[in-house]
């Protein structure tokens, strides 16, 4: 086989990897979106301390912050807000991500202490 054969393999491969990765995603935030609202409703002060803890590092608490893709208060990936900048999606799609994720705001801050990304 040649090796441009066998780069084309590998990238068609690389991509198949990263369309299911991204089908897993949605799924997620699909499967988990109803309870996640649920949760992030009834915050603890704990939670909320967490949350507003990350916001400030990930953003300085600005909804309109930018870095590369990352967009907003919570430095998500732009793609997840799906074209809806507004606060409120903001505040939805990061209890979404954080909870599906890491199943807290608490656990979020903990993994951003460690590896400082969450």
């Amino acid at each position: 086989m040649s090796k441009q054969v066998k780069s084309i393999l590998v990238k068609f491969f690389a991509a198949l990897a990263l369309a299911f990765a991204c089908v897993a995603i949605t799924e997620t935030f699909a499967d988990s979106s109803t309870n996640n609202t649920v949760q992030a409703a009834k915050m603890s002060k704990k939670e909320k301390a967490a949350k507003r803890w990350i916001a400030m590092r990930e953003s300085g608490g600005s909804y309109t912050a930018r870095n590369g893709v990352c967009y907003g208060k919570y430095q998500l990936n732009i793609s997840y807000l799906h074209g809806d900048l507004s606060p409120k999606n903001q505040e939805l799609t990061a209890d979404r991500y954080v909870y599906g994720r890491y199943g807290s705001w608490v656990n979020a801050k903990r993994f951003w202490l460690t590896h400082n990304w969450y």
